[in-house]
This record gives structure tokens, sequence and C-alpha cells, in this order.
């Protein structure tokens, strides 16, 4: 068999069959990159709040009444104060935080980001089985790589326009490891 239909064989099967893995790593790629603009894994709302000030002691009871105004009781994790007039209250999908001194406040609830939470989890490899499916679509990459530069000849392929595109596109990471 010759080597050109070898390669081609090599770059559309892996192509075709790592297309689903190549849109997972694309899309939470690009949410990762950019993850101190938004919270690529969670929806969180701020929400402000004022209540009257309390002077009465807290107790888990007292708590739960407070979150129960905002947030569905049963979601009750915990509470403490982190200083001595700062209420911080947890619950499923959030925390609260209250001035008791001047019931000024807020409450922050998280819900998972569609889509995203869900790339973003694969991405970062969530058991052994993931983890070896990811390094064989890591070689079959290196292998995408190779084989594609050599699916064109003449002048469109590595000893014409295709080389200057690849010297290009391995230079381009060298100046930013050198020069950021």
């Amino acid at each position: 068999m010759k080597f050109s239909k070898i390669n081609r064989w090599i770059h559309r099967e892996f192509g075709y069959f790592f297309v689903g893995m190549t849109i997972i790593y694309a899309i939470s790629g690009i949410a990762i990159n950019h993850i101190e603009d938004w919270n690529p894994n969670y929806i969180i709302s701020h929400n402000n709040i004022k209540i009257a000030p309390i002077t009465q002691k807290i107790d888990e009871i007292k708590a739960k009444e407070i979150l129960s105004k905002y947030i569905d009781e049963e979601n009750f994790k915990s509470f403490y104060f982190p200083q001595s007039n700062i209420l911080k209250i947890f619950y499923n999908g959030g925390s609260l935080i209250l001035d008791v001194t001047t019931g000024i406040g807020y409450y922050d609830s998280m819900t998972r980001r569609p889509i995203f939470y869900e790339v973003n989890k694969l991405h970062y490899n969530p058991n052994i089985w993931w983890t070896i499916f990811s390094d064989i679509f890591a070689v079959a990459l290196f292998l995408l790589a190779i084989t594609g530069m050599f699916l064109n000849k003449g002048k469109y392929g590595i000893k014409g326009r295709g080389g200057i595109l690849v010297a290009i596109g391995i230079l381009i990471p060298i100046i930013f490891l050198f020069f950021i």
C-alpha cells in the first residue's frame, strides 16, 4: 500500500472518530482560557438583601429562619461568624452573608452552566478511564497533525505553501514562550 493511501486513511479515520473529543476540548479550552472573565462552570447570581438588624443570639433555628426568606430552608447546610458581626450561612448552591448589626447583606446562588459544566468536567479528567481515552486522543491529535502535513502535494503541500504555514504555526508558540 502506498504511503499516501495509508496517510489519508489514518487522517480520515482518526479525524472522524475523534470529532466529538475535538469539539469537547475546543469548547472547554475556550471557556477555561477566559476563566478570569467569567465562571465557565457556574452561573452565579448576586442578590442584595436588607433586613432589620438582629440583636438576639443566632442559633441554627434562627439561621434557617433568615435563610428561608430567600432560599428554601431545606437547602441549609451550616453557618458561622467569620467576624463578630458577620453571619455566613451556607446552603446547597451558594451562601448568604449578612452584617447582623446593619441587616445589610447578600446571597449568591450558583447554577450549573449548561453544556460548559459538562465539557469542562471532562476536560479536567474526572476518572482514570477518561484519562486513558484522553491520552489516546492526544496521540491521535499528534498523528492527525503529522498526517495532515502530507495530505497535499506540490505547491500546496509541505514543500510549498503548506511548509510555510507549518513553519509559521510552530514559530508563533515559540515567540510567545520567549517574549511573553
